[in-house]
């Protein structure tokens, strides 16, 4: 596998939690215009593709120095698309142009927290790896062995996951972990012939919480500002 691959940004326009929400000022600059710097400053990039179905974000991403040498389809960029097939889209198009795409890394605009390093791990974890697909994940706040619940339809609270036997601290249950939306690297045949990326070999990088925050809401937007003026202080 080359150590150099296409950074693919997925970012569609008609986002009803945070509307706008890929071109949302954040830190002085639209939130895709950090995942563009994160993935320019990665030496295993060799481009950096954005697919949209959106006239302002190609107009944004173009401006901070990213392609769109495609459209997604409408079909492609609903609430309810699964973003599997917008990568299929992509690498069918990059494909077409000649692009014979083998590894690429998707580089959501929501975690605009991620650092080059964190794209770089994904890269090589799976250069090192017969991993299909790699994710990133962080700890987890709850853990379903220790303090996570379901409830009956009597209101009775139980163990969403049975430990079989006493966990007095959290740190005794088996660790979890939360995906996130920093990183992905995957091999474009495996996206092309899965249905999901849970069907192949998934290997993971850790990065930690406070360069995993997910925009999914004006509360974290409200959060990443605060992160992004702290680690700027002197």
């Amino acid at each position: 596998m080359s150590t150099r691959v296409p950074a693919l940004i997925f970012a569609r326009g008609g986002s009803k939690g945070v509307p706008g929400k890929n071109i949302r000022p954040l830190g002085g600059r639209p939130l895709i215009a950090h995942a563009i710097a994160a993935a320019r400053a990665a030496t295993c990039v060799s481009r950096i593709v954005v697919s949209t179905d959106d006239d302002a974000i190609a107009e944004t991403a173009r401006a901070w120095g990213a392609e769109v040498p495609f459209r997604r389809p409408p079909e492609l960029a609903r609430d309810d698309s699964p973003e599997w097939l917008a990568w299929r889209h992509a690498i069918g198009e990059l494909r077409r142009a000649g692009d014979h795409v083998d590894t690429f890394v998707s580089v959501p605009a929501t975690a605009p927290l991620r650092q080059a390093q964190d794209i770089e791990a994904c890269v090589a974890k799976m250069a090192a790896s017969n991993a299909d697909i790699v994710i990133t994940v962080t700890p987890a706040a709850r853990n379903p062995y220790f303090n996570m619940v379901t409830l009956d339809p009597a209101g009775i609270a139980r163990l969403a996951m049975s430990p079989g036997g006493a966990v007095a601290r959290r740190q005794d249950a088996p660790p979890m972990f939360d995906m996130t939306t920093v990183c992905y690297a995957a091999r474009a045949d495996f996206v092309l012939s899965a249905g999901s990326m849970f069907e192949g070999r998934v290997a993971a990088v850790l990065v930690p919480p406070e360069r995993a925050i997910d925009i999914d809401s004006e509360l974290d937007l409200t959060i990443a500002e605060c992160l992004l003026a702290r680690a700027a202080a002197p």
